[in-house]
């Protein structure tokens, strides 16, 4: 019995890790279809900016007892799965804390340390759960956020708490367990948190306490699998890239935007016509209308953005009774990533479906009330620009389309003809100095 279960657990993780990579595989397709790569330059401010944003959480403590609480989840998550790699290995070899003999003492006070990790995530995830649901803070009770989001950010706080659960009543039934002296359940020490749940199950026999830790132990790591395959599927997918977000951050100056080269030579060459190459040939597009028209740094941005809603807060467009979202952009972005990964992993392939980013899932009326202020970029904790996905998709609006406001349009002429925005000749310009 004890080898056919070790041989299902096996075939059940394996089973858990090759769906996880076949997802991640089809996220890295899509983030590769990227116009521009990835940047990767000056790694030593890169790598400061992973300890700051992601393991540091920097900005996530403009706003401190939030921060705190997001602390706890975070710290929960890393550090508990350092017990989930003992479970697993447990489940392969058929033994039981398979750690202990090597740690020894060390071993309890890891153990103790991590329920009360578990019980600090167990009580955030209420308190979570109670300002979504019962508070209704506002940025997480926005119109953005209605139906699949909305229930993706309740699944995820649920399933921590049932995790939790689970792992301090497995402790409980373990810790009853070692008092009848069977071999499989080795003296550990007391646990402080499971300790308060053992006198629940005083008066159970043997054969029910090991029902139950067997049961809360089996419930547990196929959560854990579950979970990490839910999580690709989820806004919950940021635990992992943020770190590599973090990472790829732009390095400039904030304020300063990313010209196109193409454009630069061509103002270049109106006002220097003598330095345009005979073989010069015209940009085959401006900005973006799809998604391969973006940067791969926007898109690994849309599928690291936690729908926080810290942009869309700041947004002064927003708070005006604007369309535009910033948190929406992103949210707007991943899904068309994500109509487009349903395909290759049908196809195994991207074929063009009559779609685009621009208007299906972007509207102009958002596009064009962004103000460009940067106040989404600098409130992202993890270092999302929703601003270069705007700016992309509306240089193509404009330059390809030749959508834009009448107001825009005459600016745009005169900019052409006059090398201003006013209606005067360059050589007129001066003319008003003439009354002084």
């Amino acid at each position: 019995m004890q080898l056919l279960l070790q041989v299902l657990f096996i075939a059940l993780t394996a089973a858990s890790v090759l769906l996880f990579y076949r997802r991640i595989k089809v996220i890295s397709q899509l983030i590769s279809m990227g116009a521009t790569p990835l940047p990767n330059d000056q790694p030593g401010k890169r790598w400061a900016n992973v300890l700051l944003l992601a393991l540091g959480q920097k900005k996530m403590f403009s706003k401190p007892l939030v921060a705190v609480m997001h602390l706890i989840i975070y710290a929960g998550f890393i550090i508990i799965n350092l017990e989930v790699a003992e479970i697993v290995l447990d489940g392969i070899t058929g033994h039981h804390r398979l750690f202990l003999p090597l740690l020894g003492d060390l071993y309890t006070w890891l153990i103790r340390i991590f329920e009360l990790l578990a019980a600090g995530v167990l009580l955030v995830c209420i308190v979570f759960l109670l300002r979504r649901n019962v508070i209704h803070i506002q940025r997480l009770a926005h119109g953005d956020l209605k139906g699949w989001p909305a229930s993706d950010a309740n699944y995820i706080l649920i399933a921590e708490i049932i995790l939790m659960s689970l792992f301090l009543t497995m402790n409980a039934a373990d810790q009853q367990l070692q008092q009848t002296g069977d071999p499989h359940y080795p003296a550990t020490g007391e646990f402080w948190v499971s300790g308060l749940i053992v006198p629940l199950l005083q008066g159970m026999s043997t054969d029910t306490l090991i029902w139950v830790e067997r049961l809360c132990w089996w419930l547990h790591i196929l959560g854990i699998f579950a979970f990490l395959n839910y999580l690709p599927h989820s806004k919950h997918l940021h635990i992992l890239l943020a770190f590599p977000n973090a990472y790829y951050t732009s390095l400039d100056k904030t304020g300063k935007f990313i010209n196109m080269p193409a454009v630069q030579q061509e103002v270049l060459y109106a006002m220097q016509p003598e330095l345009t190459p005979a073989n010069a040939t015209p940009p085959d597009h401006f900005g973006a209308k799809d998604i391969s028209g973006l940067p791969q740094k926007s898109l690994l941005d849309a599928f690291s953005c936690t729908e926080c809603g810290r942009c869309t807060a700041a947004c002064p467009a927003n708070q005006t009774g604007k369309l535009l979202s910033p948190r929406r952009i992103m949210m707007a972005t991943r899904d068309r990533m994500e109509e487009m990964g349903v395909q290759i992993q049908a196809k195994g392939k991207w074929e063009a479906d009559g779609k685009n980013l621009l208007h299906d899932y972007i509207t102009v009326e958002e596009l064009r009330a962004c103000t460009t202020c940067m106040a989404c970029v600098e409130e992202c904790p993890v270092g999302i620009s929703p601003l270069n996905i705007i700016t992309e998709l509306r240089r193509s609006l404009i330059m390809e389309e030749s959508n834009a406001p009448q107001e825009w349009n005459g600016a745009f002429s005169n900019i052409e003809n006059n090398f201003a925005p006013w209606k005067f000749a360059p050589d007129a310009r001066a003319a008003w100095t003439k009354e002084i």
